[in-house]
């Protein structure tokens, strides 16, 4: 089938469509987490935890790029120091730059702030569970493949990758690291992920904040 953009109003929609690939988990709140990538996996992911009557957690990921090119993740890092450079002869020579300039560092405080104001889990608490990791969509796959190589350290039951829409020939290579990938689209060269939503607005840590605790609590 050919997909064209946009296929969703918003991430929401996209969330209770994709909760739709996974009703065999639905009620399954007992061994089964949703982890949402900060920050717009979070409205995908909360859309799918109503429908699907699932906890939901944060699993905080950070690109690391070149500020004068900030929108090509060299490479990312995540949880459990976790960090992956961009394939290629210069993956080298992109870690050594990004460390020298503190590109890194900043990512790695970034990324231990989001950790700490959305309440990631410990890796404890993910240990024997089933996790299905969520999304708003996938280009270049860096932080995800940084989220799901952190999670397999936890020593999950199973993993699970949950995305409305995916490059097709990063979802081959991410598909190896999980042990199921549900996408509603998967598409040939996907240039960026907002074209495919009508309404795809950047979002705030408060709004993130809201979604995770609707009724104003913390966990």
């Amino acid at each position: 089938m050919a997909h064209r953009p946009p296929l969703w109003t918003n991430r929401h929609q996209a969330g209770l469509a994709l909760a739709e690939a996974f009703a065999d988990r639905q009620g399954r709140g007992g061994d089964t987490t949703l982890l949402a990538l900060p920050r717009g996996g979070v409205p995908v992911a909360a859309a799918m935890a109503a429908r699907l009557g699932l906890p939901l957690a944060t699993w905080s990921v950070r690109k690391v790029a070149d500020p004068s090119w900030p929108e090509l993740a060299i490479g990312a890092v995540a949880g459990g120091g976790v960090v992956v450079w961009r394939d290629g002869e210069s993956a080298r020579r992109r870690a050594t730059t990004a460390t020298m300039h503190g590109w890194l560092r900043a990512q790695e405080q970034e990324l231990q702030r989001r950790q700490q104001l959305f309440g990631d889990p410990p890796g404890e608490r993910l240990r024997g569970r089933h996790l299905i990791v969520v999304d708003d969509g996938i280009a270049t796959g860096m932080t995800v493949q940084a989220a799901l190589i952190s999670l397999r350290k936890v020593q999950p039951a199973s993993l699970a990758l949950a995305v409305p829409v995916v490059d097709r020939e990063v979802a081959g290579e991410l598909s190896r690291l999980v042990d199921r990938l549900e996408a509603l689209a998967v598409v040939d060269d996907l240039q960026a992920v907002g074209l495919w939503y009508e309404h795809f607005e950047q979002l705030r840590d408060e709004e993130v904040l809201a979604l995770l605790h609707p009724a104003g609590l913390p966990n």
